[in-house]
């Protein structure tokens, strides 16, 4: 028995050979078919969840929810835009009289220029209404024209004006005067005498505020800062303020008209020579924005 067939033996190992063989092909099957269907349950259970991912309850309602809340956004406009309103108005209603920068005065397109003097003289008439608009009052209504003048002096020496006079010469010769705070206060407190032909429409009012029989404190301020005062110009410096004409019977004022100013006098007291100004130099002027 101890010498068996080498043969035979090989036979036995190939025999057990073969059932390991034929094992390990079974192992694969059934690992193969434990796979599929592992894979068979997975897909199985993941389909739901896909199912529930592309599916969301707020963009299906997104086009309802978008609906509902459009109608409120126009009370909310409506509260928006009256705001605005009242703040406009509010800023109308607190407005203030600013007097305008001086620039010198030969930058001015009406002008006149006294090299040997040393000194210039220049008018700029508010007669429109967006220039006008800086007053609280619209003093064209009452038939005043405010003309900027500016007096710049390059010389050394102070210039004096204490017996300055102005005057515009119209096209039919008629001569006027620049108005004093008298003659403003008295006319705004008597409005009716130029109601009529004379006074312009405005679309929208400037705000004024004035007492019956009498003018409002701030519109008293207001006449009293724009005014020209000033009884002198310092060397290198302009001095500026507000003439007031008279305008109410005349319906074109500037065209043809003159300016004149005289009484100017030097620091030793010799009056300096008359100055002149053509007004159509400030009509034929192109028109210049303001910033």
């Amino acid at each position: 028995m101890a010498s068996q067939n080498p043969i035979f033996a090989r036979g036995l190992r190939s025999g057990r050979g073969g059932t390991d063989c034929a094992d390990g092909i079974q192992l694969k099957t059934t690992a193969s078919s434990c796979g599929r269907a592992a894979s068979e349950h997975e897909s199985v259970a993941r389909g739901p969840q896909l199912e529930a991912i592309s599916y969301n309850p707020r963009m299906h309602n997104a086009g309802r929810q978008k609906s509902l809340r459009a109608p409120k956004l126009a009370p909310r406009f409506a509260a928006v835009c009256a705001f605005a309103l009242l703040c406009c108005l509010g800023a109308i209603a607190a407005k203030e009289f600013v007097m305008p920068a001086a620039r010198p005065a030969r930058t001015y397109p009406a002008h006149d220029d006294h090299p040997m003097e040393k000194v210039v003289v220049a008018v700029d008439p508010y007669d429109l209404e967006d220039k006008a608009s800086i007053f609280t009052v619209n003093y064209r209504n009452y038939g005043y024209m405010p003309v900027f003048f500016v007096i710049t002096n390059d010389g050394d020496q102070p210039v004096s004006l204490v017996g300055m006079k102005a005057q515009l010469n119209t096209k039919d010769r008629s001569k006027l005067f620049p108005a004093t705070m008298d003659d403003l206060l008295r006319r705004l407190s008597h409005p009716s005498r130029n109601d009529g032909a004379n006074r312009l429409p405005i679309p929208v009012p400037l705000p004024k505020k004035e007492v019956k029989g009498g003018v409002g404190r701030k519109t008293w301020d207001e006449i009293e800062q724009a005014q020209f005062g000033a009884k002198a110009v310092e060397p290198h410096s302009s001095a500026r303020g507000f003439l007031f004409f008279d305008i109410a019977d005349i319906s074109n004022p500037l065209a043809g008209a003159n300016f004149y100013l005289t009484g100017v006098q030097d620091a030793k007291g010799t009056e300096l020579m008359y100055f002149e100004i053509p007004m159509e130099k400030y009509l034929s002027a192109p028109e210049v924005k303001r910033p």
